[in-house]
């Protein structure tokens, strides 16, 4: 089933409300229309305030996506890396968060989630919940990672039991677990080192 690309500039207009009207000063190019404010969008298409608002949102929401496209993914290599990216998230919290960081195959980070917002001292999650984002996102490995809101980062046998399911889930579903960071303040333990994975 093919989907928007394969409409016409007038079937796109169409389903964001804009009618087939006489558009008396619009030239046919998109890129004339991509800046002006809703008013202007109204005066050159002829369409109606609610028409020209869904257009200013619909240019605006494909403008930041172009600027986020193209804005540096850092690389995440190890758990300095991640302390460098949730450090400041997780720092001060009182209960606990756990994270998953979906990776592509240069191990650029592709998206954050927030699987899991526990108690104070215990984040219960399940693999489903940390490889559903890995899965819909096409990422090719994940990296994991909670705060202990006590500053230290000294793991639990949860966390251990937690990261061998991991572990095994991302072997199954081919998107390997490249680490669990425990993360404290301005501390950090790897799993990955801690259980030799």
């Amino acid at each position: 089933m093919l989907g928007t690309e394969a409409l016409e500039v007038e079937d796109l207009l169409c389903l964001l409300g804009v009618e087939a009207r006489a558009r008396p000063d619009w030239d046919g190019a998109l890129a004339s229309l991509m800046r002006l404010a809703p008013q202007e969008l109204s005066a050159r298409l002829g369409a109606r305030a609610p028409e020209a608002w869904r257009m200013a949102a619909a240019f605006e929401l494909g403008r930041r996506a172009t600027v986020e496209r193209s804005l540096p993914r850092p690389v995440v290599r190890g758990p300095s890396d991640v302390l460098a990216l949730l450090g400041d998230l997780v720092r001060g919290e009182e209960r606990e968060q756990f994270h998953v960081l979906l990776l592509d195959g240069k191990h650029r980070l592709k998206a954050r989630q927030t699987v899991s917002i526990g108690s104070l001292s215990t984040s219960i999650v399940h693999p489903r919940e940390v490889f559903r984002p890995a899965v819909q996102a096409a990422a090719a490995a994940v990296l994991c990672a909670h705060n202990h809101p006590s500053g230290d980062p000294e793991p639990s046998p949860e966390d251990v039991a937690v990261t061998q399911r991991l572990d095994q889930a991302g072997k199954l579903l081919g998107i390997p677990l490249l680490d669990h960071v425990v993360l404290g303040d301005g501390a950090w333990v790897s799993m990955r080192q801690r259980l030799g994975l």
